[in-house]
C-alpha cells in the first residue's frame, strides 16, 4: 500500500472568524490536519496541499455557483483575495506538492490523478474543508478512480448547513462515506493504526 495525504482547501475562507464560510471547529481541525501532515512527512509519504481558487474575472467558474439561481456576479475563492490563502497555522512541508483546483473535486481540471499514478499511490487519505462538499466529492471521485480512500472525519470541517451543525454534518458524512466509498476514522485512530 502506498498512501498520499490530500489536504483539501485549508484556506482562510473557512478559518477566519467573520468569514462567510467560517467553520466553528476550524482551529482544532487545522491542528488535527497538521498532525496528519507531520505523520506523513516523518514517514516520507507524499502530501498534496490543494486550494480552491478561481480566476478574478470568473472565466473558470463553469456551473460552480449557478445552484443559487440568478447569478449577481459575486463569487468566493477569487484569486488575489485573502480568503483563498492557506490558514496561517497550516504546516506546509518543503516536499509537499501544491495544487490549485476550481471545482469541488480535487481531481476535476487538475493533474492530481496523473501525479498520484506517477508516484505509485493506491490509497488517498482525505482531510480539509468542507466535509460535505470538496472532501466528500474528492473521496467519491478517488473511489471511482479505484483508489482506496481513508476519510479522516474529525480532520475535516464545515460551517454546517441550514439544518445541521458541524458535528451533525460530520456524523452524517461518516455514515455516507463508510456506506461504500471510504474507511472513516478519527485522527487519533488513523495515527494509532497506520
Amino acid at each position: 500500500m502506498k498512501r498520499a495525504l490530500l489536504v483539501i482547501d485549508a484556506q482562510k475562507i473557512y478559518t477566519a472568524k467573520g468569514s462567510e464560510l467560517f467553520c466553528p471547529d476550524s482551529a482544532a481541525t487545522v491542528e488535527r490536519i497538521n498532525r496528519l501532515i507531520q505523520s506523513f512527512e516523518s514517514c516520507g509519504e507524499p502530501i498534496y496541499l490543494i486550494r480552491h481558487v478561481h480566476r478574478a474575472d470568473g472565466s473558470d467558474l463553469g456551473r460552480m455557483f449557478d445552484f443559487q439561481g440568478r447569478w449577481d456576479g459575486n463569487f468566493n475563492f477569487k484569486a488575489g483575495t485573502e480568503e483563498v490563502e492557506y490558514d496561517k497555522k497550516l504546516l506546509r512541508p518543503a516536499g509537499a506538492v501544491e495544487m490549485l483546483k476550481n471545482r469541488y473535486s480535487s481531481f476535476a481540471n487538475t493533474d492530481l490523478h496523473g501525479e498520484l499514478q506517477k508516484a505509485g499511490v493506491d490509497t488517498v487519505v482525505i482531510c480539509g474543508f468542507m466535509t460535505n462538499f470538496c472532501c466528500d466529492t474528492s473521496a467519491r471521485d478517488a473511489h471511482d478512480l479505484d483508489y482506496y480512500v481513508d476519510f479522516v472525519i474529525d480532520a475535516t470541517g464545515t460551517p454546517g448547513t441550514a439544518h445541521m451543525e458541524e458535528e451533525a454534518v460530520r456524523r452524517a458524512e461518516a455514515d455516507f462515506m463508510q456506506g461504500g466509498f471510504a474507511r472513516v476514522m478519527a485522527t487519533e485512530e488513523f495515527l494509532t493504526n497506520r
